[in-house]
C-alpha cells in the first residue's frame, strides 16, 4: 500500500476517493478503500474503450502509469472516471461567441450556468458586446456595455456556488482596442466587483508595435473609432493596475492564433480560467501531468538524472489514456462534445519540475536548469506527437485533420523531420497535445511535489488541523524533494544551492523558465511570476515586455499588495473583545473562557436563561432595521453559539428570516465547528446588486447577516479573528520555512481560515487545506 503524507491522504479522501451516496448499494462504505483502488478504478474506466482482447492489458499499463503518482490525470478524471456519475471529466471550457443582442447574451448566460453547475470553469471573450453608450437602434437607447453583463455572469457564478455546487472559476477577456478597455482594466479595483472572474487583456501584435513606437492607438467597435490615445498610455494603465491589484493579466492573442496547430479551422479569443488553454468557442480542456520528480534516478548525486526511457514510455501511455477520456466523458452541452470529438485536443504537461531540478542539483532559472528543462520538454513533445501518430494509424486521425494545412502550421514546421514524416504518413489523433496546467491540488495529493512548472513556494511549513474533539494539532507539511534530502542526509545537513524558493528568485528567473517551457508547448502555460512588493514600477513593466520578447503567449504576475495580500509581517496579538454574560447565581459581569469547539451526537437542550447579544442591522432597501439576537451556551467554562433570532417590522422578510433562523439554530445546537455558516451566508450574491454599507460593498442582505454573525463569533472567541495569536504563530512559522519574508504574500484561506493562501499558476491555493480557486 502506498505510503503518503497525512495531508495527501486527506486530499485523496476529500476530493478523489469514490464514496457512493448514502444508502447506495446497501452500504455507506467508500468504494475506494485505498489510493490503489482509486487508480484501479480510473485505469479500468479508461481502458473500457479499448478492444476487448487488449482491454485487460491496457488496464494494467494504465494502472502502472498511475502507480506511485507517476502520471497525474486532472482532478476531474481522478474523481469521476469509473463512478457512473453524470459528471464531465473535462476541467474547463471556453464558451460560445457572445452575440451583441439581449436575447443572445442571456442564452449564453444559461449555457454558462449549466456548465458551471457540472463543475466546469469557463472562459468568455466579451469583446463582441458593443461599448457603453453606443446606440441600441432597435429600442433607441444607449448600451450598458460589456462590464454590466459581466456583473450578471459574476452574480450567476455566486448563485451556483451558494447552491452547493463545486466552486467554479471564470476568465473574462477584452481586446486591447475595445472602447471599454479602460473601464475593464480598472473594474476589479472595486473590492466587491467581479470577484468570480480572472481578467485578461487580449494584446495584439499591432498594439505591441504601436507600444514600441509610441504611436497613437484607436479604440474601435464595428469600424467606428470611439477614442484615440497613446499606446504607451494604455499600456501604463494595464501595468499600473496589475502592479497594484494583480489584475488584469495579459494574453498575446495574435501569437496564440499564429502558432495554433488548428490555425486553418478555428479562431481563438479566450482562455480557460487559469490561462493554460487558449480555446475556440465551446472548446474544452482535458488535462494531465507527468510527475518528473518521480522519474529522477540517483537523486542528489553527481549522476542524478531523469530516466529518459521511462519518461518516453510514460508519455506514450498518458497520451492514450487522455485520448480515451474524450470518448468516455460527459459534456454539459452538445456543442462542447462536438468540439472535443472533432479535434480531440488534449493538454499533457508536467508537475514536479522544480523538485526534479533540485534533485539533479540545478538551480531553478539558471542557464543549466533552462537547458535541462528544454531537454526534458523536447522529449515530452516528441514522444507525445509520435504516440498520437501511432494512435491515428490504429484508430484514425481527428475528424478535422487536413494533412497539408496541418503540416503548414508554424509550430508543426518546427518538429523533427521524422515526426513530420510520421504525421504525413499516418495522420495524427490529437490536434494539440501539450499544455502546462495548474496542479496545486493533485501535486499536494502526490506527496506534495512542486506544482506544475512553478518553483517551490515553501520547503516546510506547519498547518493547524482541527481534531474531532475541538482541539487543534500541528502537522508539518514539507516539500517532496526537501523531505527526501533530509531522509538521505539528516536533519542538520546544509541544503545545496539548488534549494531555491519562489521568493528568493528574481522575476527574470521566472520568465526564462516560462519561455523555455513554452517553446515545446502547443497550448499555453499556467504560471505566476512572483514579484517582490518593493519592485519598482519600471522594473515591473519590463517583466511583461521580456515575456513577450521571449516568446511567451501570456504573462501573469503577482506582487503582494493591500487588496490581494500584504507582505508577511508579525503583529502583536490583540485581545479579542468579550461579551458580558448574565447567568443565574453569578455576578452580572462574569467573563467565561472563550473558544472551544464541542462535537455532539444529539442536539443540546435549551437552558431557561442564555447569555447573548442583539445587533442592529440597517439595509438600504428596507425602511425598517433588522435586529439580530445571537444567544450562546456556556459549557465547561467555554462559550459557543446556540441560537439565532431575527426581528423586523418589515413583514416582507418574515417567512425567509424565520426559516433561516430555525435552520441556523438547528445547526448551532448540533455542535462542531459551525463557522461555515458565516462562509455560506457571506458567499450569497444578490443578482440585483448589493449595497455600500459602512464604506464596504456588501453583496446581499444575507451576506450582511453573515457578517453580523461573524462579528459575534469572533467577539466570543469561538472563531479566530484576523489578529488571533494562533494565526500569528502560523505566519511566523511559514515565514521561517520560506527563508525570507520579502514579498511573501500570504492571505487568509476562505475555507480553512489559515493564513496560508498563496498565488500560484494564476490561481489562489491554500498550503494548509489544499483549497484552490480553479482546481
Amino acid at each position: 500500500m502506498t505510503s503518503i503524507a497525512a495531508i495527501s491522504q486527506q486530499i485523496w479522501d476529500m476530493k478523489y476517493r469514490f464514496k457512493p451516496a448514502p444508502g447506495a448499494h446497501g452500504s455507506d462504505l467508500p468504494e475506494d478503500k485505498t489510493v490503489e483502488d482509486s487508480w484501479r478504478r480510473v485505469a479500468r474506466a479508461l481502458a473500457s474503450g479499448e478492444a476487448e482482447d487488449t482491454r485487460a492489458a491496457w488496464e494494467q499499463r494504465f494502472y502502472d502509469a498511475l502507480d506511485d503518482f507517476q502520471f497525474l490525470p486532472a482532478g476531474r478524471i481522478l474523481a469521476g472516471a469509473g463512478t457512473g456519475r453524470e459528471v464531465t471529466l473535462f476541467n474547463c471550457f471556453v464558451m460560445g461567441t457572445v452575440p451583441d443582442s439581449l436575447s443572445g447574451i442571456f442564452e449564453h448566460l444559461r449555457e454558462a450556468a449549466i456548465t458551471m453547475q457540472q463543475g466546469g470553469g469557463i472562459g468568455y471573450d466579451f469583446s463582441t458586446i458593443r461599448p457603453k453608450g453606443a446606440l441600441v437602434k432597435g429600442v433607441g437607447a444607449d448600451a450598458s456595455g460589456p462590464l454590466s453583463f459581466m456583473d450578471v455572469w459574476d452574480a450567476m457564478c455566486r448563485t451556483i456556488m451558494s447552491a452547493g455546487y463545486r466552486r467554479g472559476a471564470m476568465m473574462a477577456t477584452l481586446r486591447c482596442d475595445h472602447p471599454d478597455i479602460e473601464a475593464f482594466i480598472e473594474a476589479k479595483q472595486d473590492k466587491g466587483r467581479l470577484r468570480m472572474f480572472n481578467l485578461s487583456v487580449l494584446i495584439s501584435d499591432a498594439f505591441m508595435a504601436a507600444l514600441k513606437a509610441d504611436d497613437p492607438w484607436d479604440l474601435v467597435f464595428e469600424g467606428r473609432v470611439y477614442k484615440t490615445l497613446r499606446a504607451r498610455a494604455l499600456w501604463d494603465r494595464i501595468m499600473r493596475a496589475t502592479y497594484s491589484y494583480a489584475e488584469p493579466g495579459v494574453i498575446f492573442i495574435d501569437r496564440i492564433n499564429r502558432r495554433n496547430n488548428l490555425w486553418y479551422c478555428e479562431q481563438i479569443s479566450a482562455t480557460n480560467p487559469c490561462g493554460e488553454q487558449p480555446l475556440p468557442p465551446y472548446g474544452a480542456c482535458l488535462l494531465g501531468s507527468i510527475n518528473l520528480a518521480r522519474l529522477v534516478r540517483e537523486p542528489f548525486s553527481d549522476t542524478a538524472h531523469v530516466d529518459r526511457a521511462a519518461l518516453g514510455d510514460l508519455v506514450r501511455v498518458a497520451v492514450r489514456m487522455m485520448d480515451n477520456v474524450v470518448d468516455s466523458s460527459r459534456f454539459p452541452l452538445p456543442e462542447q462534445r462536438a468540439e472535443a470529438e472533432g479535434k480531440r485536443r488534449i493538454g499533457l504537461g508536467v508537475t514536479g519540475l522544480a523538485d526534479a531540478l533540485i534533485m539533479c542539483g540545478l538551480r531553478y532559472g539558471s542557464p543549466a536548469a533552462v537547458e535541462m528543462t528544454r531537454d526534458w520538454m523536447g522529449l515530452i513533445r516528441r514522444e507525445s506527437y509520435l504516440a498520437s501518430t501511432d494512435l491515428a494509424a490504429e484508430k484514425g486521425a481527428f475528424p478535422l485533420f487536413d494533412r497539408d494545412q496541418y503540416l503548414a502550421g508554424e509550430s508543426v514546421r518546427e518538429l523533427d523531420e521524422d515526426v513530420r514524416a510520421a504525421i504525413a504518413e499516418k495522420g495524427i489523433r490529437n490536434a494539440l497535445l501539450t499544455s502546462i496546467a495548474p496542479t496545486g491540488t493533485i501535486s499536494l495529493f502526490a506527496d506534495n511535489v512542486s506544482s506544475g512548472v512553478e518553483p517551490v513556494f515553501s520547503f516546510s511549513y506547519v498547518r493547524k488541523v482541527l481534531m474531532p474533539d475541538g482541539t487543534r494539532a500541528e502537522e508539518e507539511v514539507s516539500d517532496y524533494a526537501y523531505r527526501l534530502y533530509r531522509r538521505m542526509f539528516g536533519e542538520t545537513a546544509a541544503l545545496p544551492d539548488s534549494f531555491v524558493s519562489a521568493m528568493t528568485l528574481t522575476p527574470s528567473d521566472h520568465v526564462r523558465m516560462q519561455a523555455a517551457v513554452q517553446e515545446f508547448i502547443d497550448s499555453s502555460i499556467s504560471k505566476t511570476i512572483n514579484c517582490p512588493a518593493d519592485i519598482g514600477f519600471d522594473e515591473f513593466k519590463s517583466v511583461y515586455l521580456d515575456a513577450y520578447d521571449a516568446g511567451c503567449k501570456g504573462c501573469t504576475t503577482y506582487r503582494p499588495n493591500d487588496v490581494t495580500g500584504a507582505v508577511l509581517e508579525v503583529k502583536a496579538p490583540e485581545a479579542q473583545p468579550q461579551l458580558p454574560l448574565e447567568e443565574p447565581g453569578t455576578r452580572p459581569r462574569d467573563i467565561y473562557e472563550a473558544g472551544g469547539i464541542v462535537y455532539m451526537t444529539q442536539p443540546l437542550d435549551r437552558p431557561e436563561v442564555l447569555p447573548g447579544q442583539t445587533y442592529k442591522l440597517r439595509w438600504p432597501e428596507s425602511d425598517h432595521a433588522m435586529y439580530l439576537t445571537v444567544n450562546d451556551i456556556v459549557q465547561d467554562g467555554r462559550r459557543r453559539p446556540f441560537e439565532l433570532f431575527i426581528n423586523s417590522k418589515n413583514m416582507e422578510h418574515y417567512a425567509w428570516t424565520l426559516a433561516l433562523t430555525r435552520m441556523i439554530s438547528a445547526v448551532f445546537r448540533r455542535g462542531g465547528d459551525v463557522s461555515f455558516v458565516v462562509d455560506e451566508l457571506k458567499a450569497v450574491f444578490d443578482p440585483r446588486g448589493g449595497h455600500w454599507v459602512g464604506g464596504r460593498y456588501i453583496p446581499s442582505l444575507l451576506a450582511a447577516i453573515g457578517e453580523v454573525i461573524e462579528q459575534h463569533l469572533v467577539a466570543i472567541g469561538f472563531m479566530a479573528g484576523p489578529d488571533e495569536a494562533l494565526a500569528e504563530q502560523a505566519r511566523e512559522k511559514v515565514a521561517a520555512a520560506a527563508g525570507s519574508t520579502t514579498g511573501l504574500g500570504l492571505r487568509s484561506c476562505p475555507k480553512c481560515h489559515a493564513p496560508s493562501l498563496v498565488r500560484l499558476e494564476g490561481c489562489d491555493s491554500c498550503m494548509s487545506c489544499g483549497y484552490s480557486k480553479c482546481s
